[in-house]
């Protein structure tokens, strides 16, 4: 039987609960995309004063940085920001890879377990993750892998959440300026807009894919 909308929401709750009980050394990924600003509030539920860290790059939308402007005064958020410049000269297909990676790591350095606002349906790269993985001693939580695109956008109309102007401009999925592009085809997965016509076209940059010890 398909699982509800509020089923999922549920679920996603009980697990979030579960792994901030499991391990207190933990924190919420926040790109400000419209995922985990749906995890961020969920997390929120569960625990008001949960530790929230970015991930920014000195290429971000402005209109990214104009709702983590917004959003971090709004919600009041337990919040920490981490930074890295991303290197032109190794162009579009990797120029953020190994920086993004390396100030990841040195974000949950002092954790033990890290939630993630991954979807299974985002594309080929995530379609096989799990509920709760684990390399080299770090723990990262998906409570909201198995919400679709349709889900997430129910959610942030339900609850009220911000949502990034350029959703509305033709982009489905958000990095930075570099490495996303607007929808060009309706049929196309939702993540095909990221590294768009690299060798990367609707990859991963690493974070989970590497073990980040």
């Amino acid at each position: 039987m398909p699982v509800t909308f509020l089923k999922k929401i549920q679920n996603a709750k009980d697990t979030i609960k579960e792994y901030v009980e499991r391990y207190p050394r933990h924190g919420v990924s926040l790109s400000f995309g419209k995922d985990s600003m749906v995890l961020t509030h969920l997390a929120k539920q569960v625990k008001p004063d949960v530790f929230v860290f970015a991930v920014f790059s000195d290429t971000e939308f402005p209109e990214t940085c104009a709702l983590r402007d917004n959003v971090v005064q709004a919600w009041g958020l337990n919040y920490k920001e981490y930074t890295f410049q991303n290197d032109p000269s190794k162009g579009r297909e990797d120029c953020c890879k190994t920086p993004k990676v390396a100030t990841f790591k040195e974000a949950v350095r002092d954790l033990d377990c890290w939630f993630s606002g991954i979807r299974r349906d985002e594309g080929f790269t995530r379609m096989d993750f799990e509920y709760v993985e684990e390399k080299d001693g770090l723990v990262k939580v998906n409570p909201i892998l198995d919400f679709t695109e349709k889900d997430v956008w129910h959610y942030c109309a339900a609850f009220g959440l911000p949502v990034n102007l350029l959703y509305g401009m033709g982009y489905r999925s958000l990095s930075c300026k570099n490495c996303s592009a607007m929808e060009e085809d309706e049929n196309d997965a939702e993540r095909s807009g990221r590294w768009k016509g690299t060798k990367f076209e609707g990859g991963e940059c690493g974070i989970h894919t590497q073990s980040l010890r």
